[in-house]
């Protein structure tokens, strides 16, 4: 079944950088279209970055210019370069399918304090 494991997260000051990573089995990755999620406290769950299985990215406004995602084929994984971060940035970051499978992983929990 899908499997989706993220990790990378923590506390990190305003302005600083952190670089997420998501390992992902159980579908054939490379002819995915891959997308990063982010769910705060008390609210629904968003689409902040996406990447094709040809490696063209799209991203939210509220992160354009300061998060980068990228993938690599051979290890089934995408990562999310994430720059310049903001206390609205806070909260856990998913990865999954675009569009998304039902399975979810664990998430990793990005903390931007001022």
């Amino acid at each position: 079944q899908v499997q989706l494991v993220e990790s990378g997260g923590g506390l990190v000051q305003v302005g600083g950088s952190l670089r997420l990573s998501c390992a992902a089995s159980g579908f054939i990755f490379r002819i995915n279209n891959m997308g990063w999620y982010r769910q705060a406290p008390g609210k629904e769950r968003e689409l902040v970055a996406r990447i094709t299985s040809g490696g063209i990215a799209n991203y939210a406004n509220s992160v354009k210019g300061r998060f980068t995602m990228s993938r690599d084929n051979a290890k089934n994984t995408v990562y999310l370069q994430m720059n310049s971060l903001k206390p609205e940035d806070t909260a856990n970051y998913y990865c999954n399918g675009y569009p998304y499978y039902r399975e979810w992983g664990q998430g990793t929990q990005v903390t931007v304090s001022s």
